[in-house]
Formats: structure tokens, C-alpha cells, sequence
């Protein structure tokens, strides 16, 4: 964030907010590919216990990696954006504009309730 903005109640409550909506929008991502993989594995355990043809069942193991990798790449990617929320909710919460703006404290609110949830 640029110096310039650490003292604009409107930057900073823009800051929380695409950060916020960035956390949730990862988060949702990470349970999503979670229940895929859940899925496909099922679906993988079925197509062995039915012998499926093998060409198959190497593509649906493919799929079923493929989830996997997705669930590590996005809970990488939520942790950073996590980071940097929480980063960011500190230092808004230290300002002197946050106290004086209340626009910017219910940014600040809903960060930190993103925070949250992203952190269960």
C-alpha cells in the first residue's frame, strides 16, 4: 500500500474490503476442491471395486490428482491472503483515522470477520 494511503480513511476501507472478498472468495475455492476431491475419490473407489476398464480409472485418478493439487495451491494461496489481511486489519486498527471514520471501522468489522472464517 502506498504511504499516501495509510492516511485515506476511503483507500484504506477499499484495501479491506478487496482483501476481505479475496479471503472469502479462497476460502470458498478450498472447500470447494475439497468436496471434489471427496468425490472423485468415491468415484475412484467405486470404478475399482466395479473393475473398471483401466484406461478409466487412470483418467479418473488423473482428475482425482489433478483436485488434490488444486486443494494445495488454493489453501497456499488463502493462507497468503490471509497474511495480508490480517496485516492490514492491524494496521488499520492502530490508525487514528479508524477511530474517526465509521465507514471505515465497518470495513474493518467485516475484515476482521473474514479473518474468521478464513482462519477455521
Amino acid at each position: 500500500m502506498p504511504a499516501q494511503d495509510l492516511n485515506d480513511p476511503k483507500a484504506l476501507g477499499r484495501q479491506l474490503k478487496t482483501k476481505a472478498k479475496t479471503a472469502q472468495r479462497l476460502l470458498q475455492d478450498y472447500t470447494l476442491y475439497g468436496k471434489e476431491a471427496e468425490e472423485q475419490k468415491l468415484k475412484v473407489d467405486k470404478m475399482v471395486a466395479d473393475n473398471a476398464d483401466e484406461y478409466e480409472l487412470r483418467n479418473a485418478n488423473k482428475i482425482l490428482d489433478e483436485s488434490n493439487r488444486m486443494i494445495k495451491d488454493s489453501e497456499t494461496r488463502l493462507g497468503q491472503a490471509v497474511q495480508e489481511l490480517r496485516g492490514l486489519v492491524v494496521r488499520v486498527r492502530s490508525s487514528t483515522e479508524c477511530a474517526e471514520n465509521a465507514e471505515l471501522r465497518e470495513e474493518l468489522i467485516k475484515a476482521e470477520e473474514a479473518l474468521e472464517a478464513a482462519s477455521m
